[in-house]
């Protein structure tokens, strides 16, 4: 935890003393209105008209995905999308026989200006060239001509700046990219590495639907325990799935493990900007100190740590949940807050970087 750099943006609301299902969409919207709806209401009326840009920085597994599914939630997907750079290339590069002969792949290459020639950033992004890195000069190329293509509404980038070498670009990224002149601001996420790596130790994943859960953080409504194993697994919550049985992923037992350096390397990244002056900045932190949380926040809006035990007089599984605490990086025992006080905090920082 970067200390006041970071600074802790309460949800309370004197005389509210409703209890949301933050699970539910119902009573999530309810609470968002009850939180926030006065700023809702404000950037509501300013995307009537207009739009802007947010870059979500944040090491991996920080949530920027569940964040921005959130706010197009509130918002509406026809005035915000989430645009994931990453997902963006792996998609050119596993159709790239289409899409090499396609319209797209000359305008690409129009666009393009670097340091190397367009063909030896191509055979750098289909692996042809071992010697090569993929320039930032081609990433930039390919996000201009996404959102060239993008309906007129705001946008929030995962994985624009990804590395110190695109730090310095960051600053004119709405320039580059030739996009409207509207707001542009960074989004950073301060999250502990206790958080992640338990994330990514208790995740499972529906063999069918895909979604994942998390054993330890994010249960589904129906647990079951294996007969041979003794042990507990999760149920799809999907109908269409057929109660099937969600599974780990391969290597998440280790968590953080085989992603230290990646996440070192976000680390650098978010300090740099950090420092930057002339371009806004939202800053969004996972976790608060045991010491603050009352203070600041419901204990709803706490993360809970969910165990379980057979109950053999009804035969099924009975789920204990307690709030989870754990080490920040500072080594101070903390909880860390559900995706929605988040949001919540995001929403309040916006109007004033907007300039409402």
């Amino acid at each position: 935890m970067r200390g006041n750099e970071f600074p802790i943006i309460g949800t309370r609301v004197k005389g509210l003393n409703k209890k949301f299902d933050l699970s539910d969409p119902r009573s999530r919207s309810l609470y968002f209105r009850s939180k926030v709806g006065t700023q809702i209401d404000l950037i509501k009326k300013y995307l009537d008209n207009n739009t802007f840009i947010g870059y979500f920085v944040g090491k991996k597994n920080s949530g920027k995905g569940t964040y921005s599914g959130l706010l197009t939630e509130i918002f509406g997907k026809d005035k915000i999308e989430l645009f994931s750079v990453g997902d963006m290339i792996r998609r050119v590069y596993e159709n790239w026989k289409d899409f090499s002969k396609s319209e797209r792949f000359e305008k690409l290459k129009s666009l393009y200006r670097g340091y190397i020639s367009f063909d030896e950033a191509v055979d750098a992004l289909l692996g042809r060239s071992t010697k090569k890195l993929l320039p930032t000069e081609f990433i930039l190329a390919m996000v201009k001509l996404h959102i060239s293509e993008l309906p007129r509404k705001s946008i929030l980038i995962d994985g624009l700046p990804r590395g110190m070498d695109q730090v310095s670009y960051s600053l004119y990224f709405r320039d580059v990219i030739n996009y409207r002149d509207d707001p542009d601001f960074f989004i950073l996420i301060d999250i502990p590495t206790a958080v992640i790596s338990e994330r990514i130790k208790h995740r499972v994943i529906c063999p069918i639907c895909h979604t994942s859960r998390n054993k330890k953080l994010l249960i589904t409504s129906k647990i079951e325990q294996d007969k041979k194993s003794k042990g507990y697994y999760l149920v799809c919550d999907n109908p269409t799935c057929e109660n099937v049985r969600m599974v780990p992923k391969e290597g998440d037992e280790l968590g953080i493990e085989p992603i230290k350096a990646r996440l070192q390397k976000d680390e650098e990244t978010i300090k740099l900007i950090l420092s930057l002056h002339g371009v806004p900045r939202i800053l969004l932190r996972n976790s608060i100190p045991v010491s603050q949380a009352k203070v600041n926040f419901d204990g709803y809006e706490l993360t809970p740590e969910y165990g379980f035990q057979m109950d053999h007089i009804s035969g099924k599984v009975k789920v204990i949940e307690k709030p989870w605490t754990f080490k920040d990086d500072n080594d101070v025992l903390s909880h860390s807050l559900l995706a929605p006080p988040v949001v919540v905090s995001f929403i309040k920082q916006l109007p004033e970087v907007l300039g409402l």
